[in-house]
């Protein structure tokens, strides 16, 4: 694996973390009405497009139960067509998506850590 996607995944984790604790213990409706949460967790999402896009192919393919293209295609909405985004769609996706890419993602850096060459 190319060393920067060791850090790239360290960002994808640290971004699903931030998610996580921006939206514990609020229903939908409490997301939907605060602004503040939606566009953190907004931001929080594209910086994990960002940086699945900048993962190598090899590291994608590693790890082929992720859907890194949809998540690369959620970075470019939510940057591109912000006005077509559904606070819905996002609560989905935080709520069902984020803590599996976290397992998923931080399974992959623990193996990392516990190989010789790291």
């Amino acid at each position: 694996m190319p060393p920067k996607d060791q850090a790239f995944l360290w960002d994808i984790s640290q971004a699903c973390n931030d998610i996580l604790a921006f939206v514990q213990n609020l229903t939908y409706e409490r997301f939907e009405e605060s602004k503040l949460v939606r566009f953190a967790v907004e931001r929080q999402l594209m910086v994990i497009g960002e940086a699945a896009a900048h993962l190598s192919e090899e590291t994608r393919t590693a790890e082929p139960d992720v859907p890194w293209s949809s998540i690369i295609g959620l970075r470019n909405i939510l940057a591109h067509e912000y006005g077509e985004v559904l606070n819905q769609r996002v609560w989905a996706v935080v709520t069902r998506r984020v803590p599996e890419l976290k397992r998923n993602v931080d399974a992959l850096l623990d193996s990392l850590e516990n190989t010789p060459d790291s």
